[in-house]
């Protein structure tokens, strides 16, 4: 039998959410093409690609090649696994990353407030973002996760749906950092706390996307049908 290629059986007609969901290595193709596979996840390749001008056999191919390459691993088929993971790789990272990088933006703005790409608002943003996560994943941990760990409930669509409603306000806040800080690019005079900022915001942009997807692509769909 072939190797899966892209038109074995195609991407242009999957889902961006089914994709990143399925394909090892996809999620850093659909993130670099800015292609949403987190909230919109249920447009498919070929209508993303069309919205933003894209080349879908080129992204089809990129596709193919990370499918050969095999570069991430299976989420855990067992549901507490899988649980356990969103909380120790996301949560505690958010928790432990957000508010030093809430501290440096502080200090880059009163810094180089003058400098024509100063990220200005950007602490701002990172500190309404900190809150909204901490209250989001202590709901998360402290409703959403016990029930799933009980094998569910019948009213569990209510908390899933809250949770996918936060999920996009998330999503949201996620293109508003990448505008202020021109994708993470720094000026090429920036000094290291500035290049930390960024280094620090691209990693946190990163883990958040990828906890939005495994939440909405791998872990709700269980209990969703």
């Amino acid at each position: 039998m072939s190797a899966t290629t892209a038109s074995e059986p195609g991407f242009a007609t999957r889902r961006l959410g089914e994709i990143a969901a399925t394909t090892p290595g996809a999620t850093a193709v659909l993130r670099r093409h800015k292609l949403d596979f987190c909230c919109g996840g249920q447009v498919t390749l070929g209508e993303a690609a069309a919205l933003r001008g894209l080349a879908l056999d080129a992204l089809e191919q990129e596709l193919s090649e990370v499918t050969a390459l095999g570069r991430k691993a299976a989420p855990p088929e067992n549901t507490e696994e899988l649980i356990g993971l969103i909380e120790m790789r996301y949560h505690e990272a958010h928790r432990r990353e957000l508010p030093e990088l809430v501290r440096l933006a502080r200090r880059v703005e009163a810094v180089h407030r003058e400098h024509p790409a100063a990220p200005t608002g950007l602490a701002d943003l990172l500190e309404t973002m900190l809150a909204e996560l901490q209250d989001h994943m202590a709901k998360e941990e402290q409703v959403l996760f016990p029930l799933m760990r009980r094998g569910g409930h019948p009213m569990i669509a209510q908390p899933i749906g809250m949770m996918l409603a936060e999920h996009e306000d998330h999503g949201n806040y996620l293109r508003e950092l990448e505008r202020l800080t021109g994708d993470f690019t720094p000026p090429e005079e920036a000094c290291s706390t500035w290049r930390a900022l960024y280094s620090g915001g691209r990693k946190f942009a990163d883990d958040l996307v990828e906890h939005i997807h495994t939440e909405n692509n791998i872990l709700f769909p269980r209990f969703t049908g």
